[in-house]
């Protein structure tokens, strides 16, 4: 069984929403062009992701899925409002990602002008109806986990845009052939990144070999002494 811990630490690496799913690629390729402007949004992201979230788990176990309302009355139990259940996580997003961009333009004038149309956006941002859909979809169990998800993922999201933000910058001044100038190099940077992220996940070459019930022995050697079996048998037969 998982811990909080192990949440935490794959929804920030392993299971990335940029390197692992590719969700919320707009922004992190329109914003990515200076470190100041990528902090900034990861920031907003990270936010929306941890409020969200947490609150659409609560949605979905005390209100929308099917039995949820029992607490209420138990006469309820069989009422089933999951239909709505995605337009419920897109209101709570559009709720707070509106209280996220009156905050930063009360506060930071310079950053709600870096970013533009793209902090309005982010409540269409895939990345964070990904992270309601996620939730919903392995139904943790406690909202400690959910939060430690949410919050993992959101900085994960933050480390990607940072890091190709930092390497934009960094290449800016360099020798790159015209066709790959812009779009396309950063194409590459973040496969390459999405390569190296896969690192994470781990890699099994061998399987564990499975003991057969009846005779106890391993289905790898039968597979062997059957394969050794067919290459004598067409050996023999190309010999004819």
């Amino acid at each position: 069984m998982e811990t909080t811990l192990d949440i935490f630490v794959k929804a920030i690496f392993s299971e990335n929403m940029i390197f692992a799913y590719f969700l919320g690629m707009c922004s992190y390729l329109a914003v990515s062009k200076t470190v100041k402007t990528a902090v900034g949004l990861g920031a907003a992201v990270i936010f929306v992701l941890v409020v969200t979230v947490p609150v659409n788990w609560i949605l979905e176990n005390y209100l929308l899925k099917a039995g949820a309302l029992e607490w209420l009355n138990p006469a309820w139990k069989e009422i089933d409002l999951s239909f709505i259940s995605f337009i419920m996580f897109i209101a709570v997003v559009a709720s707070i990602v509106q209280l996220v961009e009156m905050l930063v333009e009360k506060f930071s004038p310079s950053l709600y002008g870096a970013l533009g149309i793209f902090l309005p956006l982010i409540a269409v941002n895939c990345s964070i109806l990904g992270g309601a859909l996620f939730m919903q979809e392995r139904q943790y169990s406690t909202f400690l986990d959910v939060t430690a998800f949410s919050m993992g993922s959101g900085i994960g999201w933050a480390i990607a845009i940072i890091f190709i933000a930092a390497i934009r910058e960094k290449i800016r001044y360099s020798h790159i052939p015209a066709p790959l100038r812009g779009l396309g190099i950063t194409f590459i940077i973040t496969g390459l990144m999405g390569i190296a992220f896969m690192s994470f996940m781990g890699i099994t070459y061998v399987d564990e070999p499975k003991k057969d019930k009846k005779s106890g022995t391993s289905m790898i050697e039968d597979t062997s002494v059957l394969r050794a079996d067919v290459l004598d048998s067409s050996f023999n037969t190309m010999k004819k």
